[in-house]
């Protein structure tokens, strides 16, 4: 789904793909140092005029939404375009020099690095920056039951089909004075290459090994069950069919039940804050080039009021362009993404959690450093 927004002065709308040639970048040059404001887009934006294109994580789709509309009210001269086709698709479309930016919920892999690496001119010139942050809601349909508490074991016997009728034992034994229903368990997963995916996959890798065996991956690893193309796809799924079960992006969940997963000997709720903790406790990625801010979660962490089954989803773009206007519309919209009006922006309309100063801090000045290539 493309996002589509207008102002009296900006035209905020598709891009074709035709257009993404500006993306062809010359060698290693001089980055553009002008040392923008970390508010509304910086100087950049009253003045940025080129349209850009950028692809990727349905996730980000209602934050996105918001960082469009917000900056076309600081640069009334631009044009941004996302089209929202999945995490897999924003990177291979990145990588491929389709668009101007990417979302996705997962870093660039293996294989993807160095091909962003060459489009960009250099090992530290991809940007990757986790500048939408929400918790994952493990999200269920059961009439009368609004929110079950659920282990990392629990949690992945439901999906794997070892756990077959949402009345078991083991599902009881967590849920004291619940009245579960006779009900036959139905697991509903992406159908397409999600980060979403692979970032739900990873937390039942890590929290519950004994129980999910499959190594982490974009693409759902198991046969059987339901699936369904997308965020909102998952969501309608579940949504339509009693004793389903599924995983989304926390802000699109709707009325769903929703489950309180077991950290250490509490139970914690799908919040913006607690996806935030577990975030801040988590190190840095190294070795991805120096405007790489990709992390490792801390998927298995105890530690109180943390929620571990996050989705951070990456701003993906290069510090070099070959097209100036290019290069400053680039820098101006992820200048507002990164602002503090952007945040809180996408908070009220996604639920994410807002970076902290001490992330912007961090983010700005490599977003600073994008400029034309030469």
């Amino acid at each position: 789904m493309k996002i589509v927004r207008h102002s009296a002065r900006a035209r905020v709308a598709a891009v074709g793909l035709a257009t993404s040639g500006a993306l062809l970048l010359a060698g290693c040059g001089a980055a553009n140092e002008s040392g923008a404001p970390a508010e509304a887009g910086g100087e950049a934006a009253a003045s940025a005029s080129a349209s850009i294109a950028g692809a990727g994580a349905t996730s980000q789709q209602a934050a996105m939404e918001a960082w469009v509309a917000g900056f076309s009210s600081v640069a009334p001269d631009a044009t941004v375009s996302y089209d929202a086709a999945g995490s897999g698709a924003g990177r291979t479309q990145f990588v491929d020099g389709a668009v101007q930016f990417a979302g996705s919920d997962s870093a660039l892999n293996d294989e993807q690095l160095p091909l962003a690496q060459t489009l960009c001119g250099g090992a530290d010139n991809v940007i990757q920056l986790p500048l939408y942050v929400s918790p994952i809601a493990v999200i269920f349909n059961l009439p009368g039951v609004p929110t079950l508490q659920l282990s990392a074991s629990n949690i992945a016997k439901l999906f794997n089909g070892s756990i077959t009728n949402w009345n078991d034992p083991a599902i009881a034994a967590e849920n004291p004075g619940v009245t579960l229903p006779d009900l036959a368990v139905t697991p509903v997963n992406r159908a397409d290459d999600s980060g979403t995916t692979e970032n739900f996959t990873e937390y039942l890798s890590a929290a519950a090994p004994a129980d999910w065996t499959s190594e982490p991956d974009g693409v759902w690893p198991l046969s059987g069950g339901a699936s369904a193309q997308g965020t909102s796809g998952v969501v309608g799924l579940v949504g339509s069919g009693a004793g389903s079960i599924g995983y989304a992006d926390e802000s699109q969940a709707g009325e769903l039940g929703k489950v309180s997963v077991q950290v250490g000997s509490e139970y914690v709720a799908p919040t913006a804050e607690a996806a935030a903790a577990v975030v801040a406790a988590s190190p840095r990625v190294e070795g991805g080039g120096a405007a790489n801010f990709a992390v490792e979660l801390a998927r298995d962490t105890t530690a109180a009021g943390t929620y571990p089954v996050v989705l951070v989803s990456y701003t993906i773009a290069c510090t070099q362009y070959a097209d100036a206007a290019v290069a400053d519309t680039v820098k101006a919209f992820l200048s507002y993404i990164a602002s503090d009006e952007g945040q809180q922006a996408a908070n009220a309309n996604a639920g994410n959690a807002p970076i902290t100063d001490e992330q912007r801090s961090q983010f700005l000045p490599v977003v600073e450093s994008i400029g034309a290539a030469g």
